[in-house]
């Protein structure tokens, strides 16, 4: 058996991961190029609903891998089931999302397999029967293009808001779905999951939010995030924020947006009062729509955006919340 590209689908409690999508797209470019066929896989329990779903995609197969060992995300077990995946199904390439999770796992499991893993990229090529991929490196300054020059599989993880999940092709008709049996009582399990922290109530995943509103220095002060708040709530968008606003405490860390904070690539992006210094550039250029607002008309965030207004935020927000307001009949 010989799989072209195997995608990771990455799932929590039973719900897929909007950044699969993203990575599906970009494998179903390279697919095009390649000629390779596409297939996914997904690990877990009670996992028929993510595997429907993504089925539904352009796809070749879908496989599926249960066991009670899966049922809670650990190293150990995520790498021993995919380490027999990927024996078993022989692909050319392996793709990920770039998350958390899979910079948890997956260099464990390239270095079982004595693997190059090519980690965070935003694009590729195609040149001649190699597959070049682009990182940005120096917090995006600079792209570079890495060829793996080993026996495949590739491995590869592509960065989140490198390509709109929304593109993602839908097949003719559903792929097939297919379980794999795999034996993990060998694998010792090490990592003890524990109850979540109180905290995590508050924590919030920006990479799944389809509308955010971010400020930046602009805000001048804690007290007038008030005015953010109203036309958030009136949009029902998250608030994210840049790197000063959370080093000030006046944001929890996990609404900063940039190099050092989440990347995301909502449908609408409101920069309210961002300069647009590269290193918060590089966590929301992939936005499908940027609306900059900012009283200087040389800020650099109007070279990205798509709509600019230059003009006092404090004249602004409230105008526009009173509109927002209005035009949903509030």
């Amino acid at each position: 058996m010989s799989e072209g590209i195997l995608l990771f689908i990455e799932q929590r409690d039973g719900k897929l991961n909007r950044t699969s999508l993203e990575t599906l797209v970009a494998v179903q470019k390279i697919a095009a190029t390649t000629g390779d066929t596409t297939s996914a896989v997904v690990l877990g329990q009670g996992i028929n609903e993510v595997a429907t779903e993504i089925a539904a995609k352009k796809l070749a197969k879908v496989y599926t891998v249960e066991d009670d060992k899966l049922a809670t995300y650990t190293p150990d077990a995520y790498v021993g089931a995919l380490k027999q995946v990927i024996e078993k199904l022989n692909p050319r390439m392996v793709a990920f999302s770039h998350t958390y999770r899979v910079r948890d796992f997956a260099p464990r499991l390239t270095a079982a397999l004595g693997k190059t893993f090519v980690t965070d990229c935003i694009s590729f090529r195609q040149d001649g029967n190699d597959t070049v991929f682009t990182r940005q490196i120096f917090q995006g300054k600079i792209n570079t293009d890495v060829r793996v020059q080993s026996a495949p599989p590739i491995f590869v993880s592509f960065q989140a808001g490198s390509y709109r999940a929304d593109l993602a092709e839908v097949g003719d008709a559903p792929a097939a779905v297919e379980a794999l049996a795999v034996d993990l009582s060998s694998v010792d399990v090490r990592t003890q999951t524990e109850a979540p922290f109180q905290e995590a109530k508050q924590a919030v995943d920006l990479t799944q939010a389809p509308l955010i509103v971010a400020i930046g220095r602009g805000i001048k002060e804690k007290d007038n995030i008030k005015i953010i708040e109203d036309l958030a709530a009136a949009m029902g968008a998250e608030i994210a924020a840049s790197r000063p606003i959370c080093d000030n405490e006046w944001l929890p860390m996990d609404r900063q947006i940039g190099s050092s904070g989440q990347t995301v690539a909502p449908k609408l992006y409101l920069a309210i009062g961002i300069s647009g210094a590269i290193q918060h550039v590089v966590g929301m250029k992939n936005s499908q729509t940027i609306v900059a607002i900012n009283k200087d008309p040389e800020a650099p965030i109007f070279d990205i955006a798509d709509y600019g207004i230059v003009g006092d935020l404090f004249d602004i927000i409230p105008a526009l919340t009173a509109e927002v307001k209005k035009a949903k009949g509030e």
